[in-house]
């Protein structure tokens, strides 16, 4: 096996033998071999466009198909030897309508035609044919712009589906994901064509997040300010985990009345400032801390875990019968959820102890998503024309058990009081429950969201930018970046297609980024290695 998609790949350079994330190498080929699949298919939906024919169903597949092989999603292998057969079916299908349409089909290559070996032995091998190392590519910096451009689509693709659970949907979207995975296939492609559709990702991934926004706010109104306890509550319980807000909804109708406290993790924590969620009287409080102790935390939670999406490496054997997966999240030997028939982790929980008594552990202030901070955008624009709010730090992305992620610890601790900290994603499990007060009002340490709410952090930055008349890369603003799957990838170029500069991103860079490729975004748009929280606080603030 060969994968350097996520930041802690081995060594900082690839996972050779067994995944950093605990990915089983026929795990790691078939998904190769899906995404081979896929670039087909992609190929033939691309043809298909030309000539106006499109088809829902592999617009909603690609995205499902894309999205499973992100980091920690799934690593079941039975279930991508079921994708990989499905997506040759839908190819065929698609080809006959395209074909009829007047579209020509019978000369796009290889993966357009690639059959599926019949048992699951020989598909791991294909897939081990079709690996990032197979790829004949001689010029090392456009195979990274292309292994770019997949991990940028993977988070496009997870925002899309999260979208579409929703009925928020967009066919310049799908026809993009399209174009870029077929894009990768394409030998005519040069530096500059690559770069140009890496940008492109980024432009599609900001369409992704706006409509996963409306998404969510259109269904569950848009957050307001809202304190959660970190604490527990005396009774049975449930903790949810990850992205998906509709998987927590149907949690919460289906535990009414059944005494049993429905508690955030992870990235769901936001979903306590969402006025369709947190009118729910048994919908409680946040459970958990960083990364690196979930481990401890899981093993010590009192009733069953429910994963909505990619949010914990491999599950620890101590709690492994306790975890409940749904959508395309996926363990061997983990129960999954299909049917979104809670009943197997309600009556879980009921037969568990749950917590026997009350505790208070503090609690965090979430909610602060644009409309909540443009609603005193006037006080704040009034705080930095008074010298009051000196700068602002955006500290988010993603968490990770790799060593070193502690200097977003440190460096929010040593942020000076007369500036404020933005934040988002679960990047912010490192301090999100730190005290910082506040100035005249305004929070200190604002949590704008989910990883998919830098929409909002966008449309935050860019009405101040206007407020103030000026671009923003001239705002007192500073983005101190951590990152460390595909999302974090999209969000990125989401920003480099905006013209932000400046970002500092860590805790290392991207394998899959050669250094010719770095010189170019360093030239660009001047991305920096974050060195010690004082030395970049003293560069920043001077």
């Amino acid at each position: 096996m060969f994968c350097f998609q996520c930041e802690q790949t081995a060594k900082g350079k690839g996972c050779t033998t067994i995944g950093v994330c605990g990915k089983q190498p026929d795990v790691a080929a078939l998904q190769d071999l899906l995404i081979y699949a896929v670039k087909g298919l992609s190929q033939v939906a691309t043809e298909g466009r030309r000539v106006g024919v499109t088809s829902r169903d592999v617009d909603v597949f690609t995205c499902e198909a894309v999205f499973s092989t992100l980091t920690n999603v799934d690593f079941d292998a039975d279930r991508f030897v079921e994708l990989i057969r499905r997506c040759v079916d839908l190819r065929e299908a698609l080809k006959a309508k395209v074909t009829a349409a007047g579209g020509d089909t019978s000369d796009l290559g290889e993966a357009a035609s690639f059959e599926p070996a019949s048992a699951k032995e020989e598909l791991v091998k294909q897939g081990e044919a079709h690996g990032i190392r197979f790829d004949a590519e001689p010029n090392p910096d456009i195979l990274s712009l292309k292994e770019t451009l997949v991990y940028g689509l993977k988070g496009v693709c997870a925002y899309a589906d999260h979208a579409q659970i929703l009925g928020q949907e967009d066919q310049g979207v799908y026809d993009f994901i399209h174009e870029g995975m077929a894009a990768t296939l394409n030998k005519e492609n040069t530096l500059e064509d690559l770069l140009g559709l890496v940008l492109k990702c980024g432009e599609t991934n900001l369409r992704a997040m706006e409509i996963l926004d409306a998404g969510n706010t259109g269904t569950y109104g848009h957050p307001v300010p809202t304190e959660v306890p970190l604490g527990s509550k005396k009774g049975k319980a449930i903790v949810v985990s990850g992205h998906v807000l509709k998987d927590l909804e149907t949690i919460l109708k289906q535990t009414e009345g059944k005494g049993i406290n429905v508690y955030t993790h992870g990235e769901m924590l936001p979903c306590h400032g969402y006025p369709g969620l947190k009118k729910y009287p048994h919908f409680y409080g946040h459970f958990g801390t960083a990364w690196q102790n979930q481990t401890r935390e899981f093993r010590e939670f009192p009733g069953p875990i429910v994963m909505t999406t990619n949010c914990i490496q491999k599950p620890h054997e101590s709690y492994k019968d306790r975890i409940f997966t749904t959508g395309l999240v996926g363990w061997p030997g983990v129960a999954h959820i299909a049917d979104k028939d809670f009943t197997p982790v309600i009556e879980k929980a009921l037969e568990m102890e749950g917590y026997t008594e009350d505790t208070d552990k503090g609690s965090v202030t979430v909610g602060f998503a644009r409309n909540a901070v443009l609603s005193v955008a006037d006080k704040i624009i009034e705080a930095v024309k008074g010298g009051k709010i000196r700068h602002f730090f955006l500290v988010a992305g993603c968490d990770g058990a790799k060593p070193g992620r502690n200097y977003y610890t440190k460096f929010v601790e040593m942020v000076p009081k007369d500036c404020v900290v933005l934040t988002l994603a679960c990047g912010k499990f490192r301090f999100f429950d730190m005290k910082l007060g506040d100035i005249d009002g305004i929070p200190r340490l604002i949590d704008i969201g989910q990883c998919n709410d830098a929409y909002s952090a966008i449309k935050i930055a860019s009405a101040l930018a206007e407020a103030f008349n000026c671009g923003i890369n001239d705002l007192p603003l500073s983005m101190i970046l951590s990152w460390y799957e595909q999302k974090a990838v999209a969000i990125l170029l989401t920003l480099f297609a905006l013209g932000v500069k400046n970002i500092r991103l860590g805790p290392s860079l991207p394998a899959f980024i050669t250094p010719n490729v770095l010189d170019v975004l360093v030239k660009n748009y001047n991305v920096q290695p974050i060195t010690t929280p004082e030395e970049d606080l003293k560069a920043i603030l001077g």
